[in-house]
């Protein structure tokens, strides 16, 4: 590294430090144009003398994660919480260090605590190569488990790692800047292509180095993406006058940018005077339920011509023939044009016999803290008022949870499997998705999860972790138009998906001709695609916003939650709040607040696609 990039490292360094530690994407730093450059001028040149070897069998970038069990093993690294941070923005990696272990002759214990992992990501840097224990103990699990090592530093020679048939991402840096580029390198967030320029080993030639190519997201600064992180500062002003004004105590706000994360920031607090909101918080997504879940599967069956959109809701469910749904197709469904009344408000009908404080056999279904709904409650009450409702506006655009209701039953009726089961085994766990999924209560601690409405008037707690909405509440839930939570990093992967029209992590979710459809305008009616929201043409209503392209889509939630992919300019947007706490207020909404964010991105974007 020539001396004036070593420089900019140093001065970088603190700053740096800062912004991975806190795990926003160097976004903490993103208002800085100048010292991003500086930034990225160093990481290129990382990556110019970082060179990925014995990657023969394609085993970097890491694919089918749901297989995987990955543990980090930091062998004397001294920057592995960076690295374990990134690492974990693509998948669940439980870190281990040899610190721990380093008062016994060999590492023994270590391998043995690493038996229930089947892949294992070892740091070590240049020093620790001559440690004997160190070379033992790799050479000893790589025979039983996936083995990678990331090795830092300027490595003299390689002949430790002659007999290792394992892949090994080494790069000449051993700093934090490195610790951060390492971890995308093996999961396909940045490309590998470097060669050795010498011979560094009887094994390790000149010439040496495999290729990958980009398979998943990206965690940079703004202006990796063509954008100045100057014209996102407004950002912060908007969120800063929503949270001044209760219109929300907190939020969480990314922007991806061509497969680069560029702006995952956190503002505010969980409740009004609580802890603050991070970027790996869980939000109760509410209707983008509709597009994250049921939507997806949905798409999925429609592919496997397990469902066609054009055949009758009958078909599908038995108890709908008798009823005046019988003969109404599952495309207008979709589309909100069923005829559906938009809500019921099944809450107001619950009896003093239908619940209970104690869990029971009568008593099973968990609709909050201290709640209990009676067995059977959907099949005996939600389920026929929603079957026998009046049909009353067919063929118009009336916005309907009922849709969702029936668009669960038919594919869990289809797949024999529930929405819940279906989508984290097809969709989040290979993914890499993390928190997504339903009832997140049963997976995660309570500070974790971002608090919803104080409700007085039906489960007279708190809601923390269970569904706001009350009817998808009293399903246990888990509904097709709410139930779900995510952080925005999970959000961001989903959608990244989408964008790229059905693959991401070198896997294929959805072919492009389905994404293309689900998405594009679909109705005569109404601005809808199928399950997807979707820009106004109504240029008056901006919506979603002012600047938003007419490719646009994604869908908003009612607990202050939005998502929108704008393929026009390669952008994915993730907004997370929770508006609805203590009580409901719709400031949000009367304020623009999403809206204006998304402005702020889409005019940063195109700035910097006029240059």
């Amino acid at each position: 590294m020539n001396y004036k990039l070593f420089m900019y490292k140093n001065n970088l360094v603190q700053t740096i430090t800062v912004c991975l530690l806190a795990i926003s994407t160097f976004s903490a730093c993103a208002q800085d144009h100048q010292r991003n450059e500086d930034l990225l001028k160093v990481n290129t040149n990382i990556l110019q003398h970082t060179v990925l070897l014995n990657n023969q069998q394609n085993i970097i970038p890491l694919t089918s994660l749901e297989k995987k069990n990955i543990a980090s093993v930091s062998l004397g690294f001294t920057f592995q919480n960076t690295s374990d941070s990134l690492l974990n923005k693509y998948a669940k990696v439980t870190p281990f260090s040899s610190a721990k272990y380093d008062n016994l002759p060999e590492l023994l214990k270590l391998e043995d605590d690493l038996k229930f992992f089947n892949t294992i990501i070892i740091s070590i840097q240049d020093l620790e190569t001559t440690k004997p224990k160190y070379i033992n103990f790799i050479n000893a699990l790589a025979k039983t488990k996936s083995v990678i090592i990331a090795l830092y530093g300027q490595q003299t020679n390689l002949v430790p790692f002659d007999s290792l048939s394992a892949p090994i991402v080494w790069a000449q840096d051993k700093s934090i800047q490195s610790a951060a580029l390492i971890p995308q390198i093996i999961f396909g967030g940045i490309a590998a292509g470097n060669k050795l320029p010498r011979n560094i080993s009887g094994k390790y030639l000149a010439g040496s180095g495999f290729t990958t190519t980009v398979t998943r997201l990206r965690y940079t600064v703004p202006e990796d993406a063509g954008v100045n992180s100057d014209n996102l500062r407004e950002i912060d002003r908007i969120t800063a006058e929503a949270i001044a004004a209760r219109a929300a105590p907190g939020m969480v706000v990314l922007v991806a940018k061509d497969g680069k994360v560029i702006f995952n920031k956190a503002y505010g607090t969980h409740t009004y005077g609580g802890p603050a909101d991070k970027v790996t918080d869980i939000f109760d997504l509410a209707s983008i339920t509709k597009i994250t879940a049921t939507t997806p599967m949905v798409m999925r069956l429609v592919e496997q011509n397990k469902l066609k959109l054009d055949t009758n809701i009958g078909a599908y469910i038995a108890l709908a023939r008798p009823t005046a749904m019988n003969e109404i197709p599952v495309r207008e469904v979709m589309l909100h044009q069923a005829g559906f009344i938009p809500y019921i408000a099944f809450h107001d009908g619950v009896k003093a016999t239908d619940h209970s404080p104690d869990s029971s056999a009568a008593y099973p279904t968990k609709v909050a803290d201290g709640y209990f709904i009676r067995k059977d409650y959907f099949k005996d009450v939600m389920w026929p008022q929603m079957l026998n409702a009046p049909i009353r506006t067919r063929g118009k655009y009336v916005y309907s949870d009922i849709s969702m209701y029936v668009m669960k039953d038919i594919v869990e009726q289809i797949s024999g499997e529930p929405l819940n089961v279906y989508t984290a085994e097809n969709f989040y766990a290979p993914l890499g998705m993390q928190t997504a999924g339903f009832l997140p209560r049963n997976r995660f601690s309570r500070d974790q999860i971002i608090p919803t409405e104080d409700d007085t008037y039906f489960r007279k707690t708190l809601l923390v972790g269970y569904v706001h909405d009350q009817g998808a509440a009293l399903v246990g839930g888990v509904s097709g138009h709410a139930g779900l939570f995510a952080s925005t990093n999970d959000m961001a992967i989903m959608y990244q998906m989408f964008l790229n029209k059905g693959t991401y992590g070198g896997q294929t979710y959805f072919k492009p001709g389905t994404v293309e459809t689900f998405t594009a305008q679909q109705s005569n009616v109404s601005r809808r695609g199928l399950g997807f929201d979707r820009w106004d043409p109504n240029l008056s209503k901006k919506y979603p916003s002012s600047t938003a392209s007419s490719q646009t889509y994604g869908h908003t939630g009612y607990t202050g939650t939005a998502v929108w992919v704008d393929p026009s300019r390669g952008l994915v947007y993730v907004f997370l709040s929770n508006r609805v706490n203590p009580s409901v207020t719709n400031k949000l909404v009367s304020m623009g607040i999403r809206s204006r964010i998304q402005d702020v991105i889409n005019q940063a974007i195109d700035k910097g696609m006029d240059k």
